[in-house]
């Protein structure tokens, strides 16, 4: 068994689908670095970390997918909040079809 193998494959699948994940957990609400972490978590099983969602989201805001905004708290430091944009929530639209081709096609072949 090749487990070096595995962990590879399994961290290139976890890095092509982070974006995927991300937009649809922003696209209906808005929410700031450490609640994206959570949702994340919430929903899969990706751990992922600051150094990771911080460079994601970063190119996601150069791609037009999405915006942020500071907002100060009462007590503490603002926090950034990110948010789909329209061309983001097109774009969710988009990988979504081709999630679901690629899901199918894949249950086919593994049954």
């Amino acid at each position: 068994m090749n487990s070096e193998f595995v962990q590879k494959w399994q961290s290139q699948v976890k890095k092509g689908t982070l974006a995927f994940i991300l937009l649809n957990v922003l696209k209906d609400n808005e929410f700031y670095g450490y609640e994206l972490m959570e949702q994340v978590r919430k929903f899969t099983t990706i751990e992922i970390a600051e150094g990771t969602l911080y460079p994601l989201m970063n190119r996601l805001k150069k791609e037009g997918l999405v915006t942020s905004k500071w907002v100060e708290q009462e007590s503490g430091i603002p926090r950034k909040y990110y948010q789909l944009t329209e061309t983001g929530t097109e774009t969710l639209t988009e990988m979504r079809v081709y999630w679901s081709r690629l899901e199918t096609s894949i249950q086919k072949l593994t049954k």
